[in-house]
């Protein structure tokens, strides 16, 4: 296991340039080791990973109201060839909600006559810690 969470509902900790956190509750689905988040590629949490890959997971509830530990992490925007992978795991882990929610989200795209992929994804590792002196490559 990772160490990263695996509830049904995760809270997404992001940092904004000037370093204050906002945190978003997001459906996320374990895939190996890491996490994948599927989300609207205008969302201010894909705007401030695009300077900060740092982010914080902790489980919540759907409101967002956090239920454990809060786990480093790091975040890496999927590029667009990934969606199978996002959708396989998603829609295994939530099923018949997740597949409404993309169909929702498909229909809303397309009245407002945007044309693409629906979302974009969101992979999160668990952070590794900084290597030690003695671990850092170069003269000690």
């Amino acid at each position: 296991m990772s160490g990263l969470p695996a509830g049904r509902y995760v809270a997404l900790t992001t940092y904004r340039r000037n370093g204050t956190p906002v945190t978003t509750p997001v459906w996320c689905a374990p895939d190996g080791d890491v996490r994948l988040v599927w989300t609207n590629p205008d969302a201010g949490k894909v705007k401030r990973l695009r300077h900060t890959s740092d982010v914080l997971l902790a489980d919540c509830d759907a409101r967002g109201r956090v239920r454990g530990p809060h786990v480093a992490g790091t975040a890496t925007l999927l590029p667009g060839d990934s969606w199978p992978r996002l959708d396989a795991a998603l829609s295994a882990r939530y099923g018949w909600q997740y597949r409404l929610s993309r169909l929702g989200s498909s229909l809303a795209a397309r009245r407002a006559g945007r044309q693409g992929p629906l979302g974009i994804g969101i992979e999160i590792a668990p952070r590794r810690p900084d290597p030690t002196p003695a671990d850092r490559p170069g003269p000690h």
